[in-house]
This record gives C-alpha cells, sequence and structure tokens, in this order.
C-alpha cells in the first residue's frame, strides 16, 4: 500500500502528503517520541496522537512513510510548515489509535 492509498481511504484525511508513491512497509503505534526514534522502522505507518513540530524531527530520524494523527488530532502550524519543509506526510484520523492501527493493518 502506498501513502496516497491509505490516505484515500475512508476515515483517513490528507494533511499534506510529500510522497504519496512511497510504499507503507508496517506499522507503529506510540506516543513516547523518543521511543519512537528507537523502535519504528523505516516505511513505517507511525500512529500518534503528538502534533507538535517534534514528530517531523522524529521522522527525519526513524523515516517512516508517513504519520497518522489520531482521534481527530491535527498538526499545529509549526509541523505543518517543517512537515513541508522536510517532506514528511500528515495524515489524519478520528479512528482511535487502535482502530487506526487495525485498519491499516488490514490492508497491508
Amino acid at each position: 500500500m502506498t501513502v496516497e492509498m491509505l490516505a484515500k481511504t475512508a476515515d483517513f484525511e490528507p494533511i499534506y502528503i510529500a510522497d504519496g508513491e512511497r510504499e507503507i512497509l508496517g506499522g507503529y503505534a506510540g506516543d513516547l517520541l523518543s521511543w519512537v526514534m528507537g523502535r519504528a522502522k523505516e516505511g513505517d505507518a507511525w500512529v500518534t496522537i503528538m502534533s507538535n513540530v517534534n514528530i517531523v524531527a522524529v521522522c527525519t530520524l526513524a523515516d517512516p512513510a508517513c504519520i497518522v494523527l489520531s482521534e481527530g488530532v491535527r498538526p499545529d502550524e509549526e509541523a505543518l510548515r517543517r512537515a513541508r519543509e522536510q517532506g514528511v506526510s500528515i495524515i489524519s484520523t478520528g479512528l482511535d489509535t487502535f482502530e487506526a492501527c487495525v485498519r491499516i493493518a488490514s490492508m497491508l
């Protein structure tokens, strides 16, 4: 599945898509940024409720395919600006974290 395919799925909304053709290879859910940096894998869809600029910094280190903000969370303006600068895709969903993960896993 690609980032664009996930972003077009019911219950998911593209906020900013840097590379829609990037392949999603797995998933990771977590909100403790230092934990995510050490455990998320390249190509994961990272599901989180964190929405500040630090999520973009974590992406530049861990290199997930995209960030999925669950629970209806939206990125703050600084995070969105940095995502555009750094080429980090952000998708939002109203689903809770568990349901978002289940939906993503069923599409892989």
